[in-house]
């Protein structure tokens, strides 16, 4: 793990800034904007400000959440796109998907402990249709609120992954939503075939 600008996708936040700092040592300066959920538009907003902070030393700003809403990152993009001189971006986030294309593309992308996090799917997105949608929500009619948010975190990977969805800004604010309708209370197959059946209609072909 280097003190360069990157895009780290853990669960393990705490640890992972405790192994970046241990790191980069006393040469470099951080700055750590942490948030135990939602990454606000003020913290985005106290990002940029740090960030043209003048210094001569190496400064290395961190930012870390849960969620970064849409909003939140397209706030942060042009500033990790072009940081000011001696400034560095690392942003630590549980989900690539998560996580704008916009963003994604501009950042090298580190992935911790993905084995581990990534539920066993059990849908083949390439084949995705009605009749799968229906017998995935029937075999998960049963799994509580926890179980359906990992499912839905690795049904954003593969879709992404799978290059045959049509994946924008309200796509991923499509993933996004669902997990906050799950932490909320929402009924678990509810939220999984709207959000199947809304990716189902951004299929490509």
């Amino acid at each position: 793990m280097n003190c360069a600008s990157q895009l780290i996708i853990t669960t393990q936040i705490e640890e992972t800034i405790e192994k970046i700092e241990a790191q980069c040592g006393e040469d470099v300066e951080i700055v750590k904007i942490v948030k135990a959920e939602q990454f606000l538009v003020d913290d985005a907003k106290l990002a940029v400000e740090k960030a043209y902070l003048a210094s001569s030393r190496q400064t290395l700003i961190i930012l870390a959440a849960k969620q970064f809403s849409v909003v939140v990152q397209n706030k942060l993009l042009k500033i990790i796109e072009e940081p000011p001189p001696n400034k560095a971006f690392i942003l630590i986030a549980p989900s690539k998907a998560m996580i704008l294309p916009t963003v994604r593309s501009r950042l090298p992308i580190t992935m911790m402990h993905e084995a581990q996090e990534q539920a066993a799917l059990g849908l083949d997105m390439q084949r995705l249709d009605l009749a799968a949608v229906y017998a995935y929500v029937q075999e998960h009619k049963r799994s509580d609120a926890a179980t359906v948010k990992r499912l839905i975190e690795a049904i954003a990977t593969e879709a992404i992954r799978s290059g045959i969805y049509k994946i924008d800004e309200e796509v991923i604010a499509l993933f996004e939503r669902a997990v906050r309708l799950l932490d909320i209370g929402s009924v678990p197959q509810f939220v999984l075939t709207t959000v199947l059946l809304k990716l189902l209609a951004r299929k490509r072909g």
